[in-house]
């Protein structure tokens, strides 16, 4: 991934232009801002089991801070980004202490009550955060080769980087003390209290990691865009991110990143199908529908769904496993036959 912007490789159908274009380098960026965006969330659906409505929350808090610090403050881009981070903590830490009180779907609803809660601030507060208009990147304090869309190889590598930590993180998180204690939680509860450990904290601790994440995916998607618009704190964008981890595997890393990647370029290339001539040369009765990204998305999730409920990466690790407990009992059939043997060959 990171010599593809050097390299002349085209994919018709899927990539707008060859590899080395802009057009191909911003489309590949933003898929790896979503896929980080799945990565995290990962963290709490497929790591903790837990449904949250709320986690864009965190995300706009990430592409939001960077625009305020930059536009209000007057700060250095990297000093932005520490301050937008910080940000994204803070709001994580005070939001999930509330919402951790309950479990279950009421958790759910509470996640959901705080996008909606941040949804409306930004939209109300137009002298800061530009309300329905959104907030564009001030570029004064921002590196030059970080502007422009001569600069969009430069871009790539930073969102390539962004995820890369985001996986690191994911990873750290999933094989320490604290990704046991998540899944032991997710398990039992109450077996976990019984042994004298605090669920509560470390379901928040992980809480606050995911949604420190998530920031840092928003500050990718800020200098991606030169701006960001109220969805990025909306409950929808929640729910196609719970759409990217399901279709890419929940509780599977390289799941989150493939659901995330297949989704953004299924949007972008749907919606250019979607206007294609071919579509408007169609029948009403299918053409009205086909003429709808969100309808075939909606085909598309229900299919996952039925057919592959452990999403892409759970069927393939079940059919990996399959093969591998094929393997064994034919090894050791062949074993019992060579031991079969070698007792015939003694007795004779």
């Amino acid at each position: 991934m990171a010599v593809l912007p050097l390299l002349n490789i085209s994919i018709p159908g899927i990539l707008p232009t060859p590899t080395y274009m802009p057009g191909t380098l911003a489309l590949l960026s933003l898929c790896m801002v979503f896929a980080s965006l799945a990565l995290s969330y990962n963290l709490l659906l497929g790591s903790a089991g837990m449904l949250s409505f709320g986690h864009a929350l965190y995300f706009g808090a990430g592409a939001y801070g960077l625009g305020i610090a930059l536009e209000h403050f007057g700060v250095p881009l990297w000093p932005g980004v520490f301050i937008a981070l910080i940000g994204g903590m803070v709001i994580a830490l005070v939001t999930g202490a509330v919402a951790m009180r309950v479990s279950g779907i009421p958790f759910a609803m509470v996640t959901l009550a705080f996008a909606q809660a941040g949804s409306v601030l930004v939209r109300r507060n137009a002298a800061v955060t530009g309300g329905e208009e959104g907030l564009s990147l001030n570029t004064t304090h921002v590196p030059e080769f970080l502007v422009g869309v001569v600069n969009t190889r430069n871009l790539y590598w930073f969102a390539l980087a962004v995820l890369v930590v985001v996986y690191l993180v994911a990873l750290w998180v999933d094989s320490s003390r604290l990704g046991h204690l998540v899944r032991a939680t997710r398990e039992n509860d109450q077996r976990v209290k019984v042994l004298g450990l605090q669920p509560y904290r470390v379901k928040l601790l992980l809480f606050i990691v995911a949604g420190t994440l998530a920031s840092l995916a928003g500050v990718a998607y800020m200098l991606l865009q030169s701006g960001t618009v109220p969805r990025s704190v909306s409950a929808d964008l929640t729910i196609t991110v719970l759409v990217m981890v399901v279709l890419g595997g929940a509780g599977f890393r390289w799941g989150a990143i493939v659901g995330g990647v297949l989704y953004t370029l299924l949007d972008q290339r749907l919606t250019v199908l979607a206007g294609s001539e071919a579509i408007a040369g169609l029948p009403d009765v299918l053409r009205i529908p086909l003429s709808e990204p969100l309808f075939l998305f909606g085909v598309l999730f229900i299919l996952v769904v039925m057919f592959l409920p452990g999403g892409i990466a759970g069927t393939l690790d079940k059919l990996a496993r399959r093969r591998r407990g094929e393997s064994t009992r034919s090894t050791m059939r062949t074993m019992d036959d060579a031991d079969i043997e070698s007792e015939a060959a003694e007795a004779r």
